[in-house]
């Protein structure tokens, strides 16, 4: 049966001829995907986006799949971080060449002001904030270990780096973020409009 198969087995089936297993591979892997592209970019409309995207290009390269004892999701984690590096290499393109038509006036930011209302809210920004000062390396090291719970050596395989470099990346990034977190939490809030007019 398809469903009790490793995924060694499936992944095998699914190159010679049996389709369904690949589809067997999408629904036990697919919503631990769309999880580490949601907590990556911060929303799960781009999350749903990106997990097909994640998965054609699997299926693309079918044949260079790398198993972690017999679990290819180590390997899926790596296609789709690379997924997202390319999103995001496409939408600063994009934000650059809207800026360059943009005008002068740049829109309001209400989040400030929102943050303000919520306390949970403004927690959240300056956990969000201080992660995004991360190294990209260290925001995916956190991600996939902390995050979505792989082993040193699924996310070296996810990372496409030693085993030892994950321990030392990991170790650096908590640090790093303890002390972004720390600077966050000890920078003033800018007033609201509200708190401006009081």
């Amino acid at each position: 049966m398809s469903e009790t198969a490793d995924d060694g087995e499936l992944w095998q089936r699914a190159r010679t001829g049996e389709p369904e297993c690949f589809g067997v591979l999408f629904d036990r892997h697919g919503e631990a995907i769309r999880t580490f592209c949601a907590r990556r970019t911060g929303s799960l409309d781009a999350a749903d986006d990106l997990v097909s995207i994640v998965f054609l290009e699997a299926w693309r390269r079918r044949d260079h799949v790398e198993l972690i004892d017999g679990n290819a999701l180590p390997w899926l984690y790596g296609i789709a971080r690379l997924t997202i590096q390319h999103r995001w290499r496409t939408a600063l393109r994009h934000r650059r060449a809207l800026s360059r038509l943009a005008s002068a006036t740049p829109a309001p930011d209400h989040a400030d002001e929102v943050a303000g209302r919520l306390d949970d809210a403004r927690h959240l920004a300056r956990l969000r904030a201080a992660f995004q000062r991360l190294r990209s390396a260290d925001r995916d090291v956190l991600t996939l270990c902390v995050w979505q719970g792989l082993s040193y050596a699924e996310a070296a395989v996810a990372l496409d780096i030693p085993v030892g470099t994950v321990r030392s990346r990991l170790s650096r990034a908590r640090s790093r973020l303890e002390a972004e977190s720390a600077i966050e939490a000890s920078s003033p809030r800018p007033a609201t409009p509200r708190e401006e007019l009081s």
